[in-house]
């Protein structure tokens, strides 16, 4: 009967699963389109996208040198370069520019985790994609004009640092006047008004992602909107072929792993138009009709700031497909780094917790492997006597599983169970800003990045052996048990390159699991002894 080695065929197929999605993922990362995110989010349909209200702009014949030439928002620009920064406001978390176009041109952040491979102070903009703040007109002659027509500004040098900072964009484009005027706090965040007087239908962007980020893990980047219901719909990177709108969007980000350029407004909907750019890489833009008012932020996705500006706007935190449960371990790990105070340490206690939780049933299905490894000899024998008959087979296994009180599904559902909750982990290590720079012990000084010396994988790659060794094995297919071998050093190979914090999990999991394996394995012998004591009165 083939379910009689349907636990190890299970573990098989979920650890090769996980080595070909995350390893084709970082050796091979595949393009990726619009996607739903779980639970009450949902993705608007390309082919149901509302169409733009205003009409599109035209490209402007001659803008000013090395400024981006658009021909309708989200349209690839078809010139770019770096224009003299007119402005530069200082904060307590980074430096930021704005060129002659009322562009974000650069922002560079100053806490010293934040660095590029030479070590120098990480800058989150690409000069050569659509800068945030970007603005473009519906009238063909109006953002023709846009892009030849410097801003002027209120202050070229604004200091936010202690305290908040205002600051004003003024262009003038003859029958049309454009301000921005934008409030700088020192965590980072700022106010945004703009208005075009007299009122004129005009587009303005986040810009093109944060390119800070170039790893290639399983994670998402491009651009997420959030509408008034709470649905959030994410465009990735690579497969924007087709306009998408979302007519009441509340938060519109333009994101990578750990970063983010983002425009919100809880209490006044927007409407966002997500079309394609370079590459089919999605570009935003908010519709505005003579006026509006954001509050915005360029940065990493801290969530304690996001938590403190607006509880809502942690939603802009993207955890994938388990986000439903990647948001409360983060919480919960969160919580306990705030009790202990050292990110490592929380991931191990947090570990423990699940563990913990999952004992009950771990404990069921384990108890349950171990029968079916004693009884493997009986139910080759069966699978030798009435193998051209499958039907009096199945009779048979049934019956002998009912005899000795065994379930080949047993120790499934605790493996089924692990599975969101490891890829929901997995998630949280990968994309919590919060882990960047964070020690834990020793050699391990950032989480985010991959143990210097590789003594976590190799440690994991050992445990997973040990585990092997002590796990019930009732496999008799001999290419199963071969497979099933060389499980830690494909893990291990894979490993060597993860963030040290995920690894750290994977090795504490294993730890733990090897000493819950061990706990029951005394356990079943004791339960057999019992067995054969009360056997041996019956009889």
């Amino acid at each position: 009967m083939e379910n009689v080695d349907l636990n190890k065929r299970l573990l098989i197929a979920l650890v090769l699963s996980f080595v070909v999605m995350v390893g084709f993922s970082y050796l091979m990362p595949a393009k990726k389109g619009i996607h739903p995110l779980e639970a009450n989010r949902s993705t608007a349909a390309a082919a149901t996208a509302k169409p733009m209200t205003a009409k599109a702009p035209a490209a402007p014949a001659a803008p000013l040198s090395g400024a981006s030439t658009p021909s309708a928002p989200g349209a690839v620009p078809s010139k770019t370069g770096t224009l003299a920064a007119i402005a530069t406001v200082e904060t307590a978390k980074y430096r930021l520019r704005f060129d002659r176009l009322g562009r974000i041109e650069s922002v560079v952040l100053k806490e010293h985790k934040y660095r590029d491979k030479k070590g120098n102070p990480l800058e989150l903009i690409d000069p050569a994609k659509t800068r945030p703040l970007e603005v473009r007109f519906a009238d063909t002659a109006l953002n023709e004009a846009a892009f030849k027509t410097p801003y002027r500004v209120s202050a070229a040098e604004l200091n936010a640092t202690t305290k908040a900072a205002e600051l004003t964009l003024t262009q003038n484009l003859g029958k049309v006047t454009l301000s921005k005027i934008l409030r700088f706090y020192p965590d980072g965040h700022y106010d945004l008004s703009v208005r075009s007087e007299p009122a004129t239908t005009f587009f303005i962007t986040t810009g093109h992602r944060p390119e800070a980020d170039k790893s290639r893990y399983l994670i998402v980047r491009g651009v997420l909107v959030r509408d008034a219901k709470g649905v959030i719909t994410t465009v990735e990177d690579g497969k924007a072929k087709e306009k998408v709108t979302i007519p009441d969007g509340t938060i519109l980000s333009s994101f990578d792993r750990y970063y983010a350029s983002l425009l919100y407004n809880f209490d006044k909907p927007f409407e966002t138009v997500v079309s394609p750019d370079t590459g089919n890489d999605p570009l935003p833009f908010i519709t505005v009709h003579g006026a509006n008012a954001f509050h915005g932020y360029v940065g990493p996705k801290e969530w304690k700031l996001f938590s403190r500006l607006d509880k809502r706007l942690t939603d802009a935190i993207e955890f994938g497909w388990f986000t439903f449960l990647a948001k409360p371990f983060f919480r919960i790990m969160l919580a306990i780094y705030d009790f202990v105070g050292n990110w490592g340490w929380a991931i191990v206690i947090f570990t423990f917790l699940v563990k913990l939780v999952l004992f009950p049933l771990s404990y069921k299905g384990m108890m349950s492997m171990q029968k079916l490894k004693d009884l493997a000899p009986k139910m080759k024998e069966i699978k030798e006597r009435y193998g051209d008959d499958p039907a009096k087979m199945n009779q048979q296994m049934m019956q002998l599983y009912k005899k000795h009180g065994a379930n080949p599904m047993g120790g499934c559902l605790p493996m089924l169970l692990q599975i969101p909750v490891f890829f929901a982990l997995y998630r949280v290590l990968l994309n919590a800003d919060e882990l960047q720079g964070a020690p834990w012990i020793l050699w391990i000084t950032d989480l985010s990045r991959q143990d210097p010396y590789f003594i976590l994988p190799i440690l994991m790659g050992v445990t997973m052996f040990v585990q092997q060794q002590l796990t019930p094995n009732s496999m008799t297919d001999p290419m199963q048990q071969k497979i099933f071998k060389w499980f830690p050093v494909i893990m291990t190979f894979f490993f060597l390159t993860f963030p040290s914090g995920l690894v750290l999990y994977w090795l504490t999991n294993n730890i733990l699991t090897i000493a819950q394996q061990a706990y029951i394995n005394r356990a079943y012998e004791k339960y057999k002894a019992r067995l054969k004591a009360k056997t041996a009165q019956n009889g």
